[in-house]
């Protein structure tokens, strides 16, 4: 099996499992109560639209879980094929407080430390301290802190926390990479181009 092989099993296991996930949570929905509906009725939404936006509700949650989770491996498997030496899911002792005991690396390569989401909306300020934090035991046990994040956030608050994160990493020496800048360090990193088997699969 070659390499964009090995992908694409990959992208149909995932497409298999959210599929059946998504069958067994309509099967359930046919037994819920459906009580709640009299205040959809109220604010003017019929029985079957009530019924739509809960279950369109429940399959937005599961694809956004599994999109990202499936996209998180197929990255790490194209460092896992170009680097043989890769380890994942990597655990550091926190060095600097209590909370949380370890910090957890995605992928770690020589001294380069992968930080790796497909994409990441939060507006929480407690996110940038939790970050920093994590970036700076990576930085203190000796490696070079690298985030790599393939969708950049739409809302205003969300663009302004990344901005923030990107300049702590660069600020401790690490690298920051976003959209199409992420997907094209992949590609010079580990000779995939994974938003072009994207492309095809699209097609």
């Amino acid at each position: 099996m070659d390499k964009e092989e090995r992908l694409l099993k990959i992208v149909e296991q995932y497409r298999e499992k959210l599929q059946k996930k998504i069958r067994e949570r309509k099967k359930e929905m046919e037994e819920d109560s459906n009580e709640h509906y009299m205040i959809y009725n109220a604010l003017g939404f019929t029985n079957e639209e009530g019924y739509q936006i809960d279950y369109q509700q429940n399959v937005g949650r599961f694809l956004y879980k599994y999109a990202g989770s499936m996209l998180e491996e197929l990255a790490l498997e194209c460092f896992r094929y170009a680097f043989r030496e890769a380890q994942v899911k990597v655990k550091l002792s926190n060095t600097i407080d209590k909370s949380p005991k370890t910090v957890e690396i995605d992928c770690l390569i020589g001294n380069k430390a992968y930080e790796i989401k497909w994409k990441d909306a939060t507006t929480d300020g407690d996110h940038i301290k939790k970050e920093n934090k994590r970036i700076q035991v990576i930085k203190e046990a000796g490696y070079v802190p690298i985030r790599i994040m393939f969708f950049e956030p739409n809302r205003a608050q969300a663009i302004r926390i990344q901005a923030t994160l990107k300049k702590l990493y660069e600020e401790i020496g690490g690298e920051y990479y976003s959209g199409e800048d992420a997907w094209n360090y992949l590609k010079h990193a580990t000779g995939i181009d994974l938003k072009e088997m994207f492309n095809k699969i699209k097609e």
